[in-house]
């Protein structure tokens, strides 16, 4: 786990396109989260939790501090399957990858291992799915938040 500096983004965004960081030899991020990442989260955590709890958690992602994770961890932690290359949405972000598209960082609710819950890709999936297939050990930037 890394936190990005702003110091280190302010240089990148000198050196690279506006707004975009490289966490990794391949995959230009977006500085920022897109605002509609976060309904995307809001409509998937909303079949699993409570209407209140999700705002909550909707809120404080909107504040969260961005953190780095490896793709392949993401995947292990969420329990979910990598998906295909023809998938379309896999295979839309790998053409940003290749084109040096910036993506967007990911949003996380995090899992509880004493539970047996694992973490939940609120926003981000796809992007975690193409970032793997360049490299299993993608930085990822990610906002993690608890429910």
């Amino acid at each position: 786990m890394a936190h990005i500096k702003r110091s280190d983004i302010e240089a990148d965004r000198q050196s690279k396109k506006i707004g975009a960081v490289e966490s990794s030899g391949r995959v230009l991020w977006r500085q920022a989260l897109q605002e509609h990442d976060y309904p995307a989260a809001q409509s998937y955590l909303s079949l699993l939790a409570p209407a209140d709890a999700v705002m909550a958690t909707v809120e404080r992602m909107r504040h969260g501090t961005v953190t780095l994770y490896k793709a392949k961890d993401i995947l292990r932690a969420a329990r979910l399957p990598l998906l295909g290359k023809k998938n379309p949405h896999v295979a839309s972000d790998l053409e940003k990858i290749h084109t040096g598209q910036a993506l967007s960082p990911i949003l996380l609710v995090r899992g509880d291992i004493s539970r047996s819950r694992p973490l939940q890709i609120a926003d981000g999936y796809h992007r975690v799915c193409a970032c793997y297939r360049t490299d299993e050990n993608t930085d990822i930037p990610c906002v993690v938040v608890d429910l």
